[in-house]
């Protein structure tokens, strides 16, 4: 019997391991810009065209490749970081594997230009699906240029699977600011089908936030920066009045790279306890500096989820460092981008704003509120990890159970209308509010409970859909215009859902650059705060592609309203406005359920009710 076991080529292994590293234009974007700072550059251009589909485009100048290098660089494993597996708890750079490139190649057209300053010519390589194509020398300038065409044109059914172009543009614009906030000393710029997107230029970590996310953010950066002999933490934190209904810029980087962390984002929450409207979340961008030894990045192939040998300590330094920051901030100057994140003094002995009143919770970071920034920060380090100790801070596997372990509501599900109707309308009873946030009715089986902010998002989003799909929606012209600012890739976004949104009802002209002017809004919401409402329906917008998946840009638009609206109209309610909500609710298509999925309504029926009292 023959033996049936043999080794793949290298071109069918290439396409596998690309399977893993390059998940769409996004993840060649990440790798290439990486590969550009691991070289020392100073300057990056990245160029896409249909959202990275057809082109990715990177100019460096960084150190480039001798002639060897340049083709090493392309075989699986080849890389000039790791000699030993110890290297690998000291990896501070950011490629390491080697299979990026080789990855790429193998599922693109790649073609690359590169030269050392000390060498006279450079090196052109083309490689189609693993296979070199040309290798000769060339004339270019130094550095390196990578060009990646045609991403998936030998693996059609990979292709089929990316997203529309504005999702694959997210994501790259994503992974741009990432690494942009990460080198914030490299001056950055990045054109799509030649539209400039972003051009910023290399300075201090505030004026790249300002640079990326807009001029709004320089009045609600607070420095927050704490350091023990193990770990160190810089960055800035978000003024609690300027956070937002969604999760929007919320960064950490551990040894400048980007990582994701449920836990220790939990940290950075428990620290803005008693600050923050309910469903608000906070900006921030921190920087965690720690021996290399004590993270493993080698846990998942994009390399954005770590693992610590010490999280209750982390947590507890994050957490103590973020309060101590918002205790402070009432005295912190306007932001001077001259001056670094290591400012002098931000702390003084008099210090005094309106703060909620203190918490039991606040109490236990009363011994960092008052630490002596001018003393030598050594003798203070061993009070936080005192801190880090305490019972009471919540361990990941904890965290993990908790969010995993929350008891689903009870629900019914009517098989039409007339079905809801019937039940509702069996007993006209009285409608009773119950703490301004749900309704109780008395119905045949027992008693219906509506959530109302639910209840308003079914029915408005149901109403905006109509109009949507119909003639479009009423607008309200407003009496005072309002202006919004806007970051580059959301003046890009706005601009190509701007039909979409004026069929909602809104109306608006563009005022300069990355500036537009709000004259109209729908006339549901006249009375409002424009530029608010118009803003969280971008952010709503955006969260509902990026996490929920929401690919219609008709639907997602029409969602993301209803939530904002719903907000708004979610008030204490007098009983013919309740029972007409109820109404209202019963007569849509889907009663049942948010956009979202979360239930509208329960019914508790007379057996359960009886069973609370039984002995």
């Amino acid at each position: 019997m023959q033996d049936i076991i043999h080794l793949l080529p290298d071109s069918i292994a290439n396409q596998i391991a690309a399977g893993e590293v390059v998940q769409r234009p996004a993840s060649v974007v990440k790798e290439m810009l990486e590969n550009s700072i691991d070289a020392g550059a100073k300057e990056i251009k990245l160029i896409i065209r249909e959202a990275g589909k057809t082109l990715i485009q990177i100019i460096d100048d960084g150190k480039g490749m001798s002639v060897t290098d340049a083709r090493m660089s392309f075989e699986r494993h080849a890389t000039s970081k790791i000699r030993t597996a110890e290297d690998l708890f000291r990896i501070m750079t950011m490629g390491f594997r080697g299979e990026a490139l080789a990855s790429i190649a193998a599922v693109a057209q790649v073609e690359m230009k590169t030269r050392r300053v000390e060498d006279e010519l450079g090196t052109l390589l083309q490689i189609e699906a693993s296979e070199v194509k040309k290798q000769e020398p060339i004339q270019t300038k130094a550095g390196t240029s990578i060009s990646v065409k045609n991403l998936f044109y030998n693996v059609p059914a990979r292709r089929n699977f990316l997203k529309s172009n504005p999702v694959e543009l997210r994501h790259i614009t994503d992974e741009f600011q990432r690494v942009a906030l990460a080198n914030a000393q490299v001056s950055m710029s990045l054109i799509h089908n030649d539209m400039e997107i972003y051009n910023v230029e290399g300075g201090k970590l505030s004026r790249r936030i300002v640079q990326l996310f807009g001029k709004n953010y320089q009045q609600q950066l607070i420095p927050c920066q704490e350091e023990t002999p193990h770990v160190k933490i810089t960055g800035y934190i978000g003024k609690p009045e300027f956070s937002k209904k969604t999760r929007g810029e919320q960064y950490f980087f551990v040894n400048n790279r980007f990582i994701k962390s449920s836990y220790l984002n939990h940290a950075v929450t428990t620290a803005y306890q008693g600050l923050l409207k309910e469903d608000y979340f906070p900006f921030y961008v921190l920087f965690i500096e720690m021996d290399p030894v004590h993270v493993d990045i080698n846990v998942h192939p994009t390399k954005t989820e770590v693992k610590f040998d010490d999280d209750r300590m982390l947590y507890g330094v994050v957490s103590a460092a973020i309060r101590q920051a918002l205790g402070s901030f009432n005295v912190t100057p306007s932001l001077d981008f001259n001056t670094d994140v290591n400012f002098e003094h931000f702390m003084t002995q008099n210090t005094s704003f309106d703060r909620p009143k203190e918490s039991a919770s606040d109490k236990q970071y009363a011994q960092f509120k008052n630490i002596d920034r001018d003393k030598d920060k050594a003798k203070n380090w061993e009070s936080l990890y005192d801190f880090a100790k305490r019972e009471d801070i919540i361990s990941p596997e904890q965290l993990q159970k908790e969010s995993e372990g929350l008891p689903e509501s009870p629900t019914m599900t009517f098989s039409s209308a007339a079905n809801h109707m019937e039940e509702k309308v069996v007993d006209q009873g009285k409608t009773f509010p119950l703490h301004d946030k749900y309704l109780i009715r008395q119905v045949k089986s027992g008693m219906v409970v509506i959530d109302q902010k639910a209840a308003f998002e079914r029915i408005l989003f149901e109403r905006y859909k109509q109009k949507m799909d119909t003639q479009g929606g009423a607008s309200q012209s407003s009496l005072f215009p309002q202006q919004v600012a806007l970051n580059p890739s959301d003046y890009a976004l706005v601009m190509e859902i701007r039909s979409e949104i004026q069929r909602l009802g809104f109306e608006f002209e563009e005022l300069g650059q990355q500036m537009i002017v709000i004259q109209g809004v729908p006339a549901e919401l006249s009375g409002c705060n424009e530029k608010e409402v118009f803003e969280e329906l971008l952010e709503q917008f955006k969260f509902n592609k990026r996490e929920l998946g929401v690919s219609s840009n008709n639907e997602n638009l029409c969602r993301a309203l209803a939530k904002r609206t719903a907000t708004i109209k979610c008030k204490n309610l007098a009983e013919p406005e309740a029972e007409r909500l109820i109404d209202q609710l019963f007569a849509c298509s889907q009663p049942n359920y948010t956009p979202d999925g979360v239930s509208t309504f329960v019914i508790i029926n007379l057996e359960q009710v009886k069973s609370w009292f039984s002995s």
